[in-house]
Formats: C-alpha cells, sequence, structure tokens
C-alpha cells in the first residue's frame, strides 16, 4: 500500500485540508470532524484501494482502513497540516451546532438502552401475543412476573435516561437517579393520581405523570449538569462532595416539576400529534413517505429524533402508528442486499451481501446498506422504492407497536396487539417491502465490481490473494481474553459485523486482561491502548479490539505492557483494562479478535463456543500448504 499516495486522495476526497476541524483515529478507522459534509466524496472514497468502507455517525465522518490506519494517519500528517492544526475529539465534538448536536445528544443518551429496550419489548410483545390468544391470563402470576420483567424498563424509563444524560454531560449520576426516582416517587404520583392542588411555597405546580417519559428528565438532567459544575467551582473543596448535590437536589426537583416537566411532556404530546395528524390525513401517503426515508434518516443520524416520539406515543397511548412503517425500509434494504447477492459474480460481494442480508433480517441494517446498497447505488434505490410500497401497505392498514425494540424478525411481536389488528398489514407490507426491492436490484443491476476488475489493469504485487490462492500455513490463534465467545454478526459496529475487518469472533470479557495468541511480532500498539495487533512468524495478524468506540476514553482504564516491534511468546500479558469502569462509562466492552489478512487465507474457522479461557485454541487459521492438509 503506497500510504502517502492514499492519505492524498483521502485529504481531496474529504474536501481538502480547510474542509477538517479535526482527526482523530482509532484502531480501524480515521474519525474526520469536517466543515461541510456536503463537500466530501464518499463515493470516491469508498472506491479507492485501502479503503474498506465509509460511514458517517455521530457526526464524524468516518474512513474504515483496517489496522495499516496509524500508517495512512501517520501520512495524512506529512502530506498535509491537518494533526498539527487538529483539536481532541472532544474539542471537536463540542464545536458541534444545529442538528449535528441535537443527533449526537440523542444518540448517545438512546444507544446504551436499545439492546435491553429490544429484549423487554419482544418479551412485551410475545405476552401480548400469549394474551390475546388466551394461553395465559392477565390475572395468572406467570404473567405478571413476565410483564413485571418487560414493562419494567418502560415505566422507569426516567431513571435509565437520567444515568445515560449525566454520563453524556458529566453530571453525578447519583444525584441524577436520585431526580429521576423523585418523579416516580409514590406520593408524587398520588398527587398526580388525586388531582390535588399542589404548590411549592406558593408556586403553582402543575402535576404530571412522569412514568415513561423522555423529555422532562433529560432537560433536567441536563441543567442539573451544569448546575454542578458551577457549585463545584464555586463551593469550598472540603464540603462541595455534600453541598453540591444537596443544592442540585433542592434547585432541581422543584424546577423540573414546575417547568421541564410541564414544557417537556406538552412537547412531547405535540410532535407526537402532529405525526399522528399526518398518518391520520393520509395512512397511505405518510407510510410511503417514512418507509422510504427512514434509511435515509438512519443514514445521516437523524433517526434518532424520532426515538423519542416513539417511546413518548407508547406510554401516553399505550401504542404507537408510526414506527411501523419504518419496519419496511428495514426489510427493503434486506431485500436489496439479497438481489445483490444473487446477480453479482464478485466472490468477496456475494459473500458480505449474504452475510448483510442475514444481519439486516434481524435488525442490523449497517452491513448491508454501507457495506452493499449504498455503494452500488441502484440497490439503495430499489430499497427505496420497496419501502415507500411496503410503508404504504402498513399505513393503510393501521399497524400500531405496542412496545419498544429495534425492526427485524425477533421484535415482529412487538406489533401484535388486542385482535391481531393490522398485523396482517404489517406482514405482507414487510414481504412485499423485501420482494420488490429483491427484485429490483436484481433487474435494474448494478456496476459489478468483477466488471470493473476486468477493465482496470491492477499491479499483480497489489492484489491481495483470493481464497485458495494463498500459500501461507496453517496455524491456530490461541484466545487472548477469557470470557464468553460472540459471533462477529452480533457486534455493534459494522466494520466489524460484516466482516469488512476479515474474519474471527468477538468475546465478551469476564477479566480485564490480553494476552498474545501466539508467538509473533507487535505490529500495532494504539497510543489509546485500547487495541494492539500481533503478527506470527509464519505470518497470520490478529487485531484484538477491546470494546466498541473505546478509544474515546484516550487511554483511561488501560495499561499497555508493550510497544511496537516487540517479540511476544504465546500466553504473554499484553494488555489490561479495568472492565467495570468501561462499562459504567457506558462503552460495550465485547472485544473482536479478528484475522486482519484473512484473504491470505482459505478460510478462519472458530473453535470455541459459549465459554473461553486464556490460551486455550480459538481459531483455525487455514491455509492451502500440503503439509498442513496432509496433517
Amino acid at each position: 500500500m503506497n500510504y502517502e499516495q492514499l492519505a492524498k486522495e483521502i485529504v481531496q476526497g474529504v474536501g481538502g485540508e480547510k474542509n477538517v476541524v479535526s482527526l482523530v483515529h482509532c484502531a480501524t478507522r480515521l474519525r474526520f470532524s469536517l466543515k461541510d459534509l456536503s463537500k466530501a466524496d464518499k463515493a470516491k472514497l469508498e472506491k479507492t484501494d485501502g479503503i474498506i468502507t465509509v460511514k458517517e455517525s455521530g457526526g464524524q465522518f468516518q474512513v474504515v482502513i483496517g489496522n495499516k490506519v496509524p500508517e495512512v494517519y501517520n501520512a495524512i500528517g506529512q502530506v498535509s497540516n491537518i494533526l498539527s492544526d487538529s483539536k481532541t475529539e472532544e474539542k471537536a465534538q463540542g464545536g458541534k451546532k444545529g442538528i449535528g448536536a441535537v443527533v449526537d445528544v440523542i444518540s448517545s443518551i438512546f444507544a446504551p438502552l436499545l439492546g435491553v429496550m429490544a429484549g423487554a419489548g419482544i418479551l412485551k410483545g410475545l405476552l401480548l401475543i400469549f394474551s390475546n390468544f388466551h394461553w395465559l391470563e392477565k390475572t395468572d402470576t406467570t404473567y405478571i412476573i413476565l410483564y413485571a420483567a418487560a414493562d419494567s424498563l418502560f415505566y422507569f424509563l426516567p431513571l435509565l435516561l437520567a444515568v445515560t444524560t449525566a454520563r453524556k454531560f458529566g453530571g453525578n449520576i447519583f444525584t441524577a437517579l436520585t431526580i429521576a426516582g423523585a418523579l416516580v416517587y409514590p406520593t408524587i404520583i398520588q398527587l398526580k393520581t388525586d388531582g390535588t392542588d399542589t404548590h411549592f411555597f406558593g408556586i403553582p405546580v402543575v402535576m404530571m405523570s412522569y412514568s415513561s417519559t423522555v423529555i422532562p428528565i433529560i432537560l433536567a438532567i441536563i441543567v442539573m449538569s451544569k448546575l454542578e459544575k458551577f457549585c463545584n467551582r464555586v463551593i469550598h473543596e472540603s464540603v462541595k462532595n455534600f453541598i453540591t448535590p444537596l443544592i442540585s437536589l433542592v434547585v432541581m426537583l422543584p424546577l423540573t416539576l414546575i417547568v421541564f416537566g410541564p414544557i417537556g411532556v406538552y412537547v412531547g404530546n405535540a410532535i407526537a400529534d402532529g405525526l399522528l395528524a399526518a398518518f391520520s390525513f393520509s395512512p397511505l401517503l405518510a407510510g410511503a413517505i417514512l418507509g422510504a426515508s427512514w434509511q435515509l434518516l438512519v443514514i445521516f443520524g437523524v433517526h434518532w429524533g424520532l426515538v423519542p416520539v416513539f417511546i413518548n406515543n407508547i406510554a401516553v397511548y399505550g401504542k404507537d402508528g408510526i414506527k411501523p412503517a419504518a419496519t419496511a425500509s428495514v426489510f427493503a434494504q434486506t431485500g436489496a442486499a439479497f438481489g445483490v447477492m444473487l446477480r453479482t459474480k464478485n466472490k468477496k460481494l456475494r459473500t458480505l451481501a449474504g452475510s448483510a442480508t442475514l444481519s439486516a433480517l434481524f435488525g442490523i441494517t449497517e452491513p448491508a446498506v454501507y457495506g452493499v446498497t449504498l455503494p452500488l447505488k441502484r440497490p439503495f434505490i430499489a430499497g427505496l422504492v420497496g419501502g415507500a410500497v411496503g410503508g404504504a401497505i402498513i399505513g393503510q392498514a393501521g399497524t400500531q407497536a405496542f412496545a419498544s425494540g429495534a425492526p427485524g424478525l425477533l421484535t415482529l411481536p412487538i406489533f401484535y396487539g388486542p385482535g391481531g389488528q393490522g398485523f396482517p398489514g404489517l406482514i405482507i407490507g414487510i414481504v412485499a417491502s423485501f420482494l420488490i426491492s429483491a427484485v429490483l436490484a436484481y433487474v435494474l443491476g448494478f456496476k459489478d465490481p468483477v466488471e470493473e476488475d476486468n477493465k482496470t489493469e491492477v499491479p499483480a504485487e497489489s492484489v491481495a490473494p483470493v481464497n485458495g490462492d494463498s500459500d501461507k500455513v496453517s496455524e491456530k490463534a490461541l484466545s487472548p481474553l477469557s470470557g464468553t465467545v460472540v459471533a462477529l454478526s452480533e457486534v455493534p459496529d459494522p466494520a466489524f459485523s460484516s466482516e469488512a475487518m476479515g474474519k474471527g469472533v468477538a468475546i465478551e470479557p469476564t477479566s480485564g486482561r490480553v494476552v498474545a495468541p501466539f508467538d509473533g511480532t507487535i505490529t500495532v500498539a494504539f497510543k489509546k491502548k485500547h487495541a494492539l495487533a500481533v503478527v506470527s512468524d509464519s505470518g497470520a495478524e490478529v487485531l484484538v479490539h477491546v470494546g466498541i468506540d473505546t478509544v474515546k476514553l484516550n487511554g483511561e482504564h488501560f495499561t499497555s505492557h508493550i510497544k511496537e516491534g516487540d517479540r511476544v511468546t504465546a500466553g504473554q500479558l499484553l494488555l489490561e483494562f479495568d472492565l467495570e469502569k468501561i462499562r459504567e462509562a457506558g462503552y460495550p466492552t465485547v472485544t473482536p479478535v479478528i484475522v486482519t489478512n484473512t484473504f491470505d487465507y482459505t478460510d478462519v474457522l472458530p473453535l470455541q463456543q459459549g465459554q473461553v479461557k486464556e490460551q486455550q485454541e480459538l481459531l483455525q487459521i487455514v491455509g492451502n500448504d500440503k503439509e498442513a492438509e496432509a496433517s
């Protein structure tokens, strides 16, 4: 790889030096903060040799390189002044304005809850089905226990949002939880239920119901975080640890009940009413628009703006008629990726499209969109058309969502309400969106990479070996961590889950240690200590990336015991990390362990399921050497 040439193409592709606010890198990608995203040529960058994919997320323009990202980052510093002018990532994010800032806040607050929200939503949907078919009666204690597990997240949602909002804005989590707890405190709820004329030192208080609400607690904790920082600056060190929380509680709870609560509830209801009015005016048209546009909203990250609306509708009305149409968009892009898989003659693209189709069926559309349909353009457009048709059918059927959860096969029960009304329309809509998108993607076609490769002369030494053409020897990689083996497809990052970075597995660690998977040499030891790469003596390159987005911790909670170029032996301690503190900071700790030069080998096969311990055999890296085959 010519790093200098690639660096020049990347700088040009992001709109030039003057368009870059800041640049940082993690273990796999360059993270740009750009002044004007419209100046970036995403399509051109994705076609550039050396770039795996490009994605926009959280206000960042991310160029996924792989484990050679430090070399490309350094090369950018040599061909431009970007690195000398770059601010830290935190300052760059602090400079976001307008819709970018709003999206960043909402995504940071809700993203940590999506997994458990989906699980609780599925359980709630299944209980609705069991109740409708009288398999379980609502008076049964079994039903009551399971319903408590399903509904508690939504009932106590203000407490969970208090935690994530406090983390986002640097507030005291326990003070935030106390304020949120007061909003759902039994006597406060009773004041609303009884219609008691409520005053606070003579100031009238409009009592609202805060269970399952979203906006009031977010507004309250944002202001609380600002108040805490002010108090900590002006109060003496010896007493601020208890005086600051005291002031926060005394000021913020009345302020929330008097101001933020009513405003938040009224604003949330007004937005919901507006969207519901659009569906009431023409459910077919509104469903078509949302079905077509949802994945566009996802690409730009602004779909987060509708997440509070969905939750608010379910909390206030017990159901939501907006979200079901978005489900059509998910299955439409799934169908488009499936159409690509059927038509392409490129083995790598067929494999990618197949795995992306499977993950998209369960609601994870990033690999399908970023890795397949969007780069090929026409399949993405096919998905928009299919989404519009499916959304129109679902909207006209009046389908409702009765719980929260990411749209996918597993979450279909959340759309099954009393009597199953609207549910057949949902099934017809998602089937139509899938089939129409698949057929259109196949018929309209696209510029197959096979055809492009045939038209372009590429130096032989620059072509990565394909499966079966490598002369690498077979070997095994030992597990660098103890924990639970997780499929890469379940990792919440498309660069890993799509296997664009290479094949392997992920491990949910149970201890904070990373050891060497074999005898070899450290090729990458990141300054922020969250990841490392080691190459074996026979040439297998393994990347261990502790957690997702942990680069943002800037090395905090990590201790590295190696540097680049070090010789290591299997089982040698390479890295330590504080597992609990990383989780407390709100970052997933699932750790991809991947062979980054997968295409130098015939295959990479997992050897373990379930629990795994350090130095147990984890991956079989299959070469095509005769000696290995004979053994």
